[in-house]
């Protein structure tokens, strides 16, 4: 049984995931706008116990370590980090924008997965199927929709948080060579994050607690 946690951005999510039966028993996302701290411990406490799971009979827990914000990507870890070193569990870090591509990887255009990083920014990474995996093309990018419209090669998947302003202005630069995942499929999912981490351990792969730091692409400010 895997917990996963997911607060990079405003849109939190949470999961509880049994890879041993292939079932995800629990999974909540939500708006949290910037109450990650206060709103995610009453939820993942009620997750665990309506599914009577003892925190100590738990496989591991899975955290998203974005690029994202600041003060979400900080209360996610520290969680997580808390969970696994009271209970003795291993931990996975998964990059938040690899969440947010895992749905659309069946579909065959190069993937443009996007997350918001506040003040009309956005973060974003490039990923394209090469002999059957899908690899990130390049660093992230920490960029507006105009700059970024400019980089993407048509024609191309766009997903992540994109709101409606957004997707017009995406489809009066791209044209009808982008599509655009919907707002549902768009969601970013705890369950996807729990699978890519149970992947890695499953393979015996881990991350130390100590050193895991999440990826920040420019340096925090407290007030974000």
């Amino acid at each position: 049984m895997l917990v996963a946690i997911d607060t990079a951005t405003r849109m939190a999510s949470i999961a509880l995931y049994d890879q041993d039966n292939g079932r995800v028993l629990g999974e909540e996302s939500w708006n949290c706008s910037d109450r990650h701290t206060v709103e995610m411990m009453p939820r993942l406490v009620r997750m665990i116990e309506q599914q009577s799971v003892a925190p100590s009979t738990l496989d591991g827990a899975v955290v998203s370590l974005g690029p994202g914000s600041f003060t979400g990507l900080r209360a996610g870890l520290g969680v997580a980090k808390g969970l696994v070193l009271a209970h003795g569990l291993p931990l996975v870090g998964v990059p938040t924008l690899e969440v947010v591509a895992r749905p659309h990887t069946l579909q065959p255009l190069p993937i443009w997965a996007v997350c918001q990083a506040g003040r009309g920014r956005i973060c974003a990474a490039h990923y394209v199927r090469r002999r059957g995996r899908w690899l990130r093309q390049g660093n992230y990018y920490l960029t507006t929709w105009q700059e970024l419209c400019a980089e993407v090669e048509r024609p191309a998947f766009l997903c992540g948080e994109i709101d409606a302003r957004d997707a017009d202005l995406i489809r009066e630069q791209l044209g009808p060579d982008v599509t655009i995942a919907t707002p549902a499929a768009s969601l970013r999912r705890a369950a996807y994050l729990a699978e890519m981490g149970w992947e890695r351990l499953s393979q015996g792969e881990s991350d130390n607690p100590a050193t895991l730091t999440p990826i920040y692409l420019q340096q925090p400010k407290i007030d974000e």
